[in-house]
């Protein structure tokens, strides 16, 4: 049986994480099949508009990773483990459609983590935040220790990194990890209208959006170069042409992401 639902409105993929009586937690199943859809399923499927990702229930969007799979774990295991944790996460991030995470509860540990490999976030006005592997003698392993500091920064990163304390969606929106907060259950249908709204703009510049916003973030590279790169590509789309043409005409562009 399968640990993600997955249902279509309007070329826009819902991907529900749901393993609800363990709280949606994350493990090596669901994070097996997360991989196979981002690297094979969206990648094939024609016209997708972009990905939410929520969690089954009410309760919890993902409350962190599987524990009981990590008892027992040698050194080389625990490093192989969250290796593919970070593979998977970095398949979302820099996925070349919008993916939005519609927080509907509790997102702790590998849920914070996956919330934020997103590229936005919408929450749920009882979401609740938090990173607390320090809890169990361990330290994030699915990237939270550096999405985290991106989007908070240092000194609060640190703060919640350290104490294990849990945040509230308001305090989340405060702080820069989340873009919306919505009353509960309407999380999905504010991910989806951003989705749509993304989608009508030119659907090549929104991936060059994603690959040089994402190289901020990666070492080695310089952002700016590969801005100037992106841009340089965009030219030569007849996206390009077509938005450039409907500006002068003052009509609405019809995008083809060619």
């Amino acid at each position: 049986m399968s640990n993600l639902q997955i249902t279509w409105s309007d070329n826009i993929a819902i991907v529900t994480v749901s393993r609800e009586k363990a709280l949606n937690a994350l493990n090596r199943q669901t994070m097996d099949e997360l991989h196979e859809f981002f690297s094979v399923t969206a990648p094939a499927t024609p016209g997708l508009k972009g990905v939410v990702i929520t969690g089954a229930g009410e309760k919890s969007f993902v409350a962190g990773a599987d524990i009981t799979e990590f008892l027992g774990l040698s050194p080389a295991q625990g490093k192989e483990l969250a290796q593919r944790g970070q593979d998977v996460f970095f398949l979302i991030e820099r996925f070349d459609k919008p993916v939005v995470a519609a927080i509907n509860g509790f997102a702790l540990g590998g849920g914070c983590e996956l919330a934020m490999a997103c590229h936005l976030r919408i929450a749920s006005e009882k979401a609740r935040f938090g990173q607390p592997e320090v809890n169990l003698g361990l330290i994030p392993g699915y990237g939270g220790t550096q999405r985290l500091i991106q989007y908070i920064g240092k000194t609060k990163a640190m703060e919640l990194l350290m104490t294990a304390d849990m945040i509230g969606a308001e305090e989340a929106h405060r702080l820069g990890l989340v873009n919306y907060v919505v009353p509960a259950g309407e999380e999905v249908g504010k991910a989806t209208e951003l989705i749509e709204k993304i989608a009508a703009k030119a659907p090549v510049a929104i991936s060059k959006i994603i690959a040089a916003v994402n190289a901020f973030y990666t070492d080695g590279v310089n952002g700016f170069d590969v801005e100037v790169s992106e841009f340089g590509n965009c030219c030569a789309t007849e996206d390009f042409k077509e938005g450039a043409s409907a500006f002068v005409e003052k009509r609405k562009a019809d995008f083809k992401g060619r």
